[in-house]
């Protein structure tokens, strides 16, 4: 174990033993969440340097190097299509191996000093977004809402045994959580909450999270934030930065109507010309792409320099880097990795800044009641 390891379990083991509720975030006092999202190898072939493995351990080293101080993990459950008739906890290596996997990078994160959150994500077969999930009738429903419950207690399990300091209950799972069924979803969050004792998000989209009503059964308000920075392509950095100011008034606005600070559990730009006109574009389906460091670069500053001084904004998780550093036949070289490139330069600079959500910094500035938001 590192020097820092023992103080990433005392805060585990804190967390794992605090009462939930609307002022979570705060009494933990842990400041700003300088995350890097790890994601799995998403290749059966690709044996032996997913989580838990050799490979991993050097993207930790590489996220400690950075600055990073928390990732997230992310493995996957597959459903055929949008008709959401079950999950398969099956993804590219048996369900039981994919557990014992995950809680050892769990082990291997807590042992280099980071901080984990565990995110279940859903993989749709049909390529269709999971957002738009349609079980059709009530009775479909429900039968969707039991086969996700059990889907989420199995990883709440690995996160309360392994002690992860975060669980995301969901990830982009409109149709479900602003419409008339949300209260199936938020009856599993309740029952989540027997099994694991540590702060719990949801991952809403940047464009639904205003109209996500099961925002009050969670600590932390979850968004993927990939907001767009522009209209039209060949915006200037004055554009981009004006469109980032007005994300963190959005921020402020959602954590004040909720008394709950604002994670972003997913920000990324891939590296291509004007990444931030539809940042949620996937790299897989672009063809002949200019690789653009500077533009991507350019997102990240516009996005991240002002909601670093907003005290109800609780840090991001970039998305992502892979369990294997080494392995490039995961994305595209225009995708969404910032590993090696100016992008990288612009996040270390952001990890190493002092954010007004760190405790510390916050009543160097003075009393908490002269800030707005969760510090009052």
């Amino acid at each position: 174990m590192t020097a820092s390891a023992p103080v990433a379990l005392a805060l585990a083991a804190q967390l794992a033993s605090a009462l939930p509720g609307g002022d979570a975030w705060t009494r933990a006092e842990m400041g700003g969440v300088r995350g890097l999202t790890i994601g799995p190898i998403e290749n059966g072939y690709h044996a032996g340097v997913g989580y838990g493995s050799p490979a991993f351990e050097r993207s930790l080293q590489e996220a400690r190097e950075m600055g990073a101080t928390w990732i997230a993990l992310t493995p996957f459950g597959r459903v055929g299509d949008l008709a959401a008739r079950g999950i398969d906890p099956t993804f590219e290596a048996p369900f039981n191996r994919n557990r014992r996997d995950v809680a050892r990078a769990i082990e291997m994160a807590h042992a280099r000093g980071l901080h984990v959150m565990l995110v279940p994500h859903l993989w749709v077969e049909s390529g269709e977004w999971r957002g738009m999930l349609a079980p059709g009738s009530d009775a479909a429903w429900a039968h969707w809402a039991e086969s996700y419950g059990r889907f989420l207690d199995a990883w709440a399990e690995v996160a309360q045994a392994s002690r992860a300091e975060m669980l995301s209950a969901g990830v982009e799972l409109r149709s479900w959580v602003t419409t008339a069924h949300a209260p199936s979803f938020e009856r599993i969050v309740q029952h989540v909450r027997g099994i694991y004792r540590g702060l719990l998000t949801y991952s809403a989209n940047w464009d639904d999270v205003d109209d996500t009503v099961i925002l009050g059964a969670i600590d932390v308000i979850g968004v993927n934030a990939f907001y767009p920075l522009a209209d039209a392509d060949g915006a200037s950095e004055a554009t981009l930065a004006a469109h980032g100011a007005a994300i963190r008034d959005r921020v402020h606005r959602l954590a004040t109507t909720w008394g709950k600070p604002v994670l972003f559990t997913e920000i990324g730009y891939t590296t291509r010309p004007d990444p931030a006109v539809r940042p949620w574009e996937w790299p897989d389906s672009m063809a002949a792409v200019r690789v653009d460091e500077r533009a991507q670069a350019a997102a990240y500053r516009a996005l991240l320099g002002p909601e670093l001084d907003e005290p109800d904004f609780a840090g991001f998780f970039v998305w992502r880097l892979y369990a294997d550093p080494d392995d490039t036949s995961q994305e595209a070289p225009w995708g969404f990795s910032p590993r090696g490139k100016l992008a990288e330069i612009v996040l270390r600079d952001a990890f190493a800044a002092p954010w007004a959500c760190d405790p510390w910094w916050s009543r160097s500035r003075g009393p908490r009641a002269a800030t707005p938001g969760i510090y009052r």
